[in-house]
This record gives structure tokens, C-alpha cells and sequence, in this order.
């Protein structure tokens, strides 16, 4: 199994929580492939009851597993890590502080690990402490040029930028992601995108030449009563990256 993620046109891979395996496969199915899986790590009592289940996850998507935090929780961090050195997943979310502790622990570069940085309000500046301390003090606003270099020093592969708040920090967003394209580094925008903002904030990527996105549809495209994701809006979200890729 591969553990890099299946890139439409080595461009775009989505990223959506899977509610159960079943749920996994039928949206892994809806994007053609070209997809990740997130299960949170939150949702787990233990290291040992979150890697057999996720290694369920592995089994039916070909390895399209995203080891998820759980609304970024930086208390999660730790696990994460633990968890991913054993099951070698296609994708890690992590805090900032969490990435190197990954990457070490993986023993190998093709997975991706992402960098929660979060806005700030000022374009240009995102705020780095997302750990689990230093989530709790004031911000630390840096560049979003040495951001990125902080988080190759580190072996991360990508820029998380959460929360997004769907449209409400798109200005940001752009310099973010002109600065992901400038410097080689990928990009994840996360937080409020839905069917209706995707392909805005979709295209501001694709424009600025960010070579691979992974954008985060969550909760927009749940259902409420089975808790699970709906493979219909995954198909739809899909058609929107064909589109916009051409």
C-alpha cells in the first residue's frame, strides 16, 4: 500500500471524515480515489483500540487513511503520533509542535504530515502556537515565509490553515498560499468550506500554483443523523476539482 495520497491529476486530493468503513468506502468510491479518509484519534480510548480499528480503514481504501486530531485538539497530539508510527498512513494531522515528533517517529518522508498554523487577522502573519501548551499563551504571529521553513526543518509537507471560517479569512488565504507556492510547500485550507465556498477557495490555490492541495470538508457535508458524510456531496465536491483542474 502506497503512502502517499492518490492526487488528481497530481494536483488535488480531498480530505473528509469517514463515520464508519462502510462510510469510507462509499465516499473513497465517490472521489474516484482521489481522496483521504480522516478518523479521528480523539475518538479512541487508547493507542491500541485506534490502530486496530484505523488499520480496518487501511484495508478497504488501499491505505487513504487520515490519522485526524479532533477539531484540532492539541491534547491529541501525542497519540497521533504514537499511533502513526505504527500504521504508516497516507496522511498525519498535527499541531505545529507535533510535526517533527511525527515525521521521527514514521522513519520515512512520503507520508504527509501537515502544520496546524492558524489566521490572524493580518494577511501575512499566522499565528504558530497551536500546541498543547502553547495553544494556552499568547499568540506567536510569525511570517508565513518562515512558517513553512520551520515546518521543513521539522519534515512536515504542508500548511494546515485552520480555522478558515469558511470565506472569512480568504485574504489571508491568498498570501498563504502564494507563499506555499514560492517556497515548494503544500497547502491545506480547513474550517467552513461547504459546497457552496469550495470551489472559491479551491481556485485561489490552483491560481497562486500551489503545486498540491489538500482542502478539509467536515461538517458541511455531514449528515446530522447518521453522523456520517455523504457520499452523494463528496461526488459533487469531486466534480468541482475536475472542473476547476480542467
Amino acid at each position: 500500500m502506497s503512502n502517499v495520497p492518490n492526487f488528481y491529476k497530481d494536483r488535488v486530493a480531498l480530505n473528509v471524515l469517514a463515520g464508519s468503513v462502510q462510510n469510507a468506502k462509499d465516499c473513497y468510491e465517490a472521489a474516484e480515489h482521489h481522496i483521504i479518509l480522516g478518523v479521528l484519534s480523539k475518538n479512541y480510548d487508547s493507542d491500541e483500540a485506534a490502530i486496530k480499528d484505523m488499520k480496518l480503514y487501511q484495508a478497504e481504501t488501499d491505505n487513504a487513511l487520515s490519522v485526524g486530531l479532533g477539531a484540532g485538539d492539541p491534547n491529541q497530539s501525542q497519540m497521533v503520533s504514537r499511533i502513526s508510527a505504527e500504521l504508516q498512513p497516507q496522511h498525519i494531522n498535527q499541531v505545529f509542535t507535533g510535526v517533527g515528533t511525527s515525521r521521527a517517529l514514521l522513519g520515512q518522508s512520503d507520508t504527509f504530515i501537515n502544520g496546524l498554523v492558524s489566521p490572524t487577522g493580518k494577511p501575512g502573519l499566522v499565528n504558530i502556537a497551536t500546541g498543547p501548551l502553547s495553544s494556552g499563551q499568547p499568540a506567536a504571529e510569525v511570517p508565513i515565509e518562515t512558517a513553512i521553513a520551520l515546518l521543513k526543518d521539522m519534515g512536515g509537507s504542508s500548511i494546515k490553515f485552520f480555522p478558515m471560517k469558511g470565506l472569512a479569512h480568504i485574504e489571508e488565504f491568498k498570501v498563504v498560499a502564494k507563499a506555499c507556492a514560492d517556497n515548494d510547500f503544500y497547502l491545506e485550507p480547513t474550517g467552513g468550506l461547504d459546497l457552496d465556498n469550495f470551489e472559491e477557495i479551491l481556485q485561489v490555490a490552483v491560481d497562486a500554483g500551489v503545486k498540491k492541495i489538500i482542502p478539509h470538508v467536515y461538517s458541511s457535508i455531514i449528515d446530522k443523523e447518521t453522523g456520517h458524510t455523504r457520499p452523494e456531496d463528496v461526488k459533487a465536491l469531486f466534480e468541482i476539482v475536475k472542473k476547476v483542474l480542467g
